[in-house]
């Protein structure tokens, strides 16, 4: 999946994934009241509000990123509804050609972690009929348990074709309260980073990266710098670009030379584009999608001025 997910990047000459984290407050007028009429002001109403939502932004975007990242939590604060517009969204980008990266954050012992994994990316076992559950060909994960919480995902990676990003340095304000901590010499992200290229050497694609990435947030460039020092041969997801604070220039230390080896994430800098004020003047809500697309066009030409 690695290989697929680095092969889709060339071909589109665009490093770029779409967060799929919609939120009430960025849903057009006319699909809120389309929901709410049919099903009330209920979780169900929300959620089918995110549905239709996700698939106008896919129906405009699919052709020009190779993946998207729904990230969970804004769906599963709805329940079982949520957790249903979830899997559709992710059905119905895989349908469209897009490598879906689901952002569940997952991080437990052994036997936890197994059954994320088969929920996940790989299958679950009904007395001897397996089923695929959720369909993500990718899924982040917490290291913070250690290797005994990351092994158990390693079967269904070489099993089912698939991949893990696993959290080193996040792009939130105080990811250094704890992951900038000194142990031992070392700060604590970089003993992470080492641990992650010793766990990843062992499940390499075949382009020369881990199937097993790292999440490395574009709001730290100098740590950034670091932990692609550490790890030359592992595939870097990236948050925090655009919203968040990050500039393209921010970015460079996550690329390896020849601008490869990361995907840059962006979410409500291109899914509410059309609230922005360099978009709203020329697209509506009811044009939303048109904005997300001129949003995505404007993120690959600012990034392929620092790939290149």
């Amino acid at each position: 999946m690695i290989d697929q997910l680095i092969k889709r990047i060339d071909e589109l000459n665009n490093p770029t994934v779409v967060g799929l984290d919609p939120q009430l407050k960025f849903i057009p007028g006319h699909i809120k009241e389309k929901a709410f009429e049919e099903f009330g002001k209920t979780p169900r109403g929300a959620a089918m509000s995110f549905l239709e939502f996700n698939q106008g932004i896919i129906d405009e975007i699919h052709d020009l990123v190779p993946a998207v990242k729904p990230q969970i939590a804004m769906y599963e604060q709805f329940g079982y509804e949520g957790i249903k517009a979830y899997m559709e969204t992710i059905e119905y980008a895989k349908k469209k050609g897009l490598i879906v990266i689901g952002d569940v954050k997952r991080g437990d012992i052994a036997s936890t972690a197994t059954a994320y994994s088969h929920g996940h990316i790989g299958r679950v076992d009904v007395e001897g009929v397996a089923h695929e559950v959720f369909k993500e060909d990718f899924i982040t994960v917490s290291p913070y348990l250690g290797y005994d919480s990351i092994e158990p995902y390693v079967p269904d990676l070489e099993r089912y074709n698939k991949g893990l990003f696993v959290l080193v340095k996040t792009s939130n304000p105080n990811s250094k309260e704890i992951q900038n901590l000194t142990i031992e010499g070392e700060l604590l992200y970089e003993k992470v980073a080492k641990l992650l290229k010793s766990w990843g050497g062992k499940v390499m694609g075949e382009m020369g990266y881990s199937r097993i990435g790292a999440v490395v947030g574009a709001t730290h460039p100098d740590d950034a710098a670091r932990v692609r020092k550490i790890l030359p041969d592992t595939f870097f997801l990236v948050p925090g670009y655009g919203a968040q604070g990050a500039t393209a220039e921010d970015l460079k230390p996550n690329f390896n030379p020849g601008g490869k080896g990361a995907i840059i994430n962006s979410s409500r800098g291109i899914i509410a584009a059309y609230k922005k004020p360099e978009y709203e003047k020329n697209f509506s809500g009811k044009e939303f999608h048109k904005a997300a697309r001129q949003a995505v066009i404007d993120m690959k030409q600012d990034l392929q001025r620092i790939m290149d």
